[in-house]
């Protein structure tokens, strides 16, 4: 079933991609949403409208949506953290330049909403509500996740929370969006948003645990980029919650260090996480809210087999099988 919803919304991404001019302003986009990834969000958004009783086709104006939204903020992401990788190839700013990268970006997010025109009024104002608060959200997050390695103190809720607006909200708002557009109205949807939202924050969290123990050849991104930016991840501050003061002053030395050679911070930092049991913590932590993302599909007014299909797509998407 998911890989029938992957195979549609590609064929649809194929049938309307932006091949406009200028070719300039273009090529970046068609290349950035190209390179794949396991369009996660615009398969929610799918999966939501044909188990409430509609049709999946009804949705891949809004699963279109969401994807081209993702992907310029990774854009402009990868030009804030100066990421040379986004999914094993070049960022954009690196294949272009931060200029064409923060422009094109910015015409994905035009294209974002006007695939949201396809929608009927009232229906439409009740989508377009719905992803302009989430918009406005993940900006949010993302300046929260600027702000963080500035902030001499960084408390586990803070990082929770910014996760959820940087990260969890785009997946409550696919699943949101597709069920309103199978049907359901605002309040009886709101399920499938509180399902994404637990799945988002356990999926970031095990983002975090790969961004340092993950294997290059299959995260896609750089290994150790969170600990070079001295990112205050849920990892750190697990680490320095658990850390005796020899370890703690280890810790906070290295995040305010910026070594020419960078390997020898990463693996340090690494072997910290290791002796405080960080990574172990974190990993109960991602088990957490993936249980309670199941049990928010237990709420799901739907038959059991469907309800299945939302387990088995979370069980799989934290077991990297998607």
């Amino acid at each position: 079933m998911i890989a029938s919803y992957q195979k549609a919304f590609l064929a649809y991404l194929e049938e309307n991609s932006p091949k406009k001019a200028p070719h300039t302003l273009y090529a970046p986009v068609e290349y950035i949403l190209g390179l794949g990834g396991k369009r996660i969000r615009p398969v929610l958004a799918l999966l939501a409208a044909d188990a409430v009783g509609g049709t999946y086709e009804k949705a891949l104006p809004a699963a279109m949506a969401v994807e081209v939204f993702h992907n310029f903020s990774l854009v402009h992401d990868d030009i804030m953290d100066e990421a040379p990788l986004r999914r094993g190839k070049a960022t954009v700013h690196e294949k272009w330049n931060a200029n064409t990268g923060i422009l094109s970006g910015d015409v994905m997010l035009v294209m974002a909403y006007e695939c949201l025109n396809a929608y009927p009024a009232p229906l439409f104002t009740e989508l377009t509500q719905l992803f302009s608060r989430t918009a406005r959200e993940v900006c949010e997050g993302q300046q929260y996740d600027m702000d963080f390695p500035l902030q001499e103190n960084v408390s586990q809720e803070e990082y929770i929370e910014m996760i959820r607006l940087k990260t969890a909200v785009l997946l409550g708002c696919s699943l949101q969006m597709g069920a309103m557009i199978g049907g359901l109205t605002k309040a009886e949807s709101e399920p499938f948003y509180a399902f994404g939202i637990q799945l988002g924050l356990a999926f970031q969290l095990q983002d975090d645990y790969l961004d340092a123990f993950g294997d290059p050849a299959t995260f896609g991104k750089q290994v150790g980029g969170d600990i070079i930016e001295n990112k205050k991840t849920l990892l750190y501050l697990l680490a320095l919650e658990a850390a005796e003061e020899q370890q703690r002053s280890s810790l906070t030395d290295w995040f305010t260090s910026t070594p020419a050679d960078p390997a020898e911070k990463i693996e340090k930092v690494k072997a910290i996480f290791r002796a405080t049991t960080a990574d172990t913590a974190i990993k109960h932590l991602m088990e957490s809210y993936t249980q309670q993302a199941l049990k928010e599909v237990e709420k799901f007014k739907i038959s059991p087999e469907k309800k299945a299909a939302f387990k088995r797509f979370a069980m799989d998407l934290m077991e990297r099988k998607l």
